[in-house]
């Protein structure tokens, strides 16, 4: 039924365009391809999800972008900052795992659903809690808190659905859809929060953030869910069953724990990033336009994240081993983008800073077809619960390196250190995935590790 051919790591791949109308028709011969998406559903689910990470980090921006003001209201050190967006990584830690086991055995569709409602309510309500009395630091740092403990499960949800309802040749681009939706998101927060900020004050963009949120999880539930039978993962055979033990040995495998180091890298880098850079701007060029360094990287970034999975995916059809294609994603996404990230250590132009960060972070963006899609390569089985473990792994880095960063600024009132600091997590990252990073497939009970010579 399948056209497949062998590529130079020894795995079979499809050889299939994206959203094929005959794999995605209404026949199915087998359990593999009862629980793909039918071509119907699997557009309106890509379209919903694509709207949905958009505004999952419209939310998530909102507190960065509004960090300045509500440091000037209240009376914030640089230090209070970063405890407040910090305070975020601390409840996404939490929710990583869970979210990703409880989508593998049950499917991600209502994982994402109460997730969705659940951050656009704490968005909506973040401004209330800021003047609900004079505590206002701890209150903020809880609505954080918060907000991250929902958003937890958003993505290893939608790893673990990439897994069950799409086909291994087109996981690549669909992801990175997914990637390109997140930077939407960060571009239209700072597009719009720039104006709102100036206009109507930094409560109205939680506000308008929180009830576009909710609307779009009435329309999932009133469009996608609501009367539908939830599809659970059908059993393999051939999966494993999953214990302590075996969790134990499948992480110890070179490839798992290089894709683990190298997601942590990236993701504690990547939220440092978006983390402080409005701050970095607003005080290196005070009498800058806000939008243009809120909105230009994040426009880049989109159609970045759109190659990486595209490019990757037109690699793996014509025959290039799955290993390779990932790391030469990765090399670009850590090393290259590395390069322009240390640049802006020393003394640069307005225009310069813009350039330089809208490089990196849109070089950063084709790890949508290297590391961030290699855990569905590694482990199919378990995609959701592994994929939620090593983004609570980049969650917590990056939870160190957001209040880390703000101590390194507050102390030696440099940027210098910090952006020096991202350059070298990145290299080491990238060092490692390179050295042991893999895409067999290893947590089937036959497996056996590759003899590289």
């Amino acid at each position: 039924m399948e056209d497949r051919h062998t590529a130079r790591d020894g795995r079979k791949h499809l050889s299939y365009p994206q959203l094929d109308c005959e794999m995605y028709g209404g026949r199915v011969s087998s359990g593999e391809d009862k629980k793909l998406w039918p071509r119907p559903l699997a557009q309106k689910w890509t379209v919903m999800l694509f709207l949905g990470t958009c505004l999952l980090f419209c939310a998530r921006m909102a507190m960065p972008i509004c960090s300045v003001s509500l440091a000037a209201s209240f009376h914030w050190s640089k230090i209070d900052s970063g405890l407040v967006l910090g305070a975020f990584f601390w409840g996404y830690c939490f929710t990583q795992i869970l979210g990703g086991h409880i989508s593998d055995k049950v499917g991600g569709e209502r994982v994402l659903f109460v997730s969705a409602a659940s951050w656009s309510l704490i968005t909506a309500v973040t401004p209330l809690l800021a003047h609900l009395g004079s505590h206002t630091l701890a209150l903020m740092t809880l609505a954080r808190f918060l907000m991250g403990l929902t958003q937890g499960v958003f993505f290893p949800s939608l790893a673990s659905l990439c897994s069950q309802r799409v086909l291994e040749g087109e996981r690549g681009f669909l992801m990175s859809a997914m990637n390109s939706g997140a930077n939407l998101g960060a571009l239209t927060a700072g597009g719009m929060g720039s104006l709102m900020l100036e206009e109507y004050g930094w409560e109205s963009l939680f506000y308008s953030i929180g009830a576009l949120a909710g609307l779009w999880a009435l329309v999932v539930w009133l469009c996608l869910l609501k009367g539908v039978e939830a599809l659970p993962r059908p059993k393999d055979p051939k999966d494993p069953q999953w214990s302590l033990s075996r969790w134990l040995s499948l992480v110890k495998k070179p490839p798992v724990w290089a894709m683990i180091f190298a997601h942590m890298c990236l993701s504690s880098s990547s939220l440092t990033l978006l983390s402080w850079l409005p701050t970095y701007f607003k005080e290196s060029f005070p009498h800058a336009s806000g939008w243009v360094y809120n909105v230009v990287p994040w426009a880049v970034a989109i159609p970045s994240a759109l190659a990486g999975g595209y490019f990757s995916d037109v690699l793996i059809r014509r025959g290039y081993g799955v290993s390779l294609v990932r790391k030469i994603m990765q090399f670009f996404a850590m090393g290259v983008s590395s390069m322009f990230i240390i640049l802006l250590s020393g003394d640069v132009s307005f225009p310069s800073a813009v350039t330089f960060i809208s490089a990196a972070i849109g070089l950063s963006n084709l790890s949508s077809g290297g590391v961030t899609v290699n855990v569905q390569d590694l482990t199919p089985s378990c995609a959701g619960a592994l994929y939620g473990f090593m983004n609570m792994m980049g969650a917590f880095m990056g939870l160190v390196f957001v209040s880390l960063s703000g101590f390194l600024i507050e102390v030696t009132l440099s940027w210098a250190t910090v952006f020096s600091l991202i350059s070298l997590v990145n290299v080491s990252g990238l060092a490692v995935f390179i050295v042991f990073g893999d895409a067999r497939r290893v947590d089937l009970q036959d497996y056996t590790p590759l003899v590289h010579i």
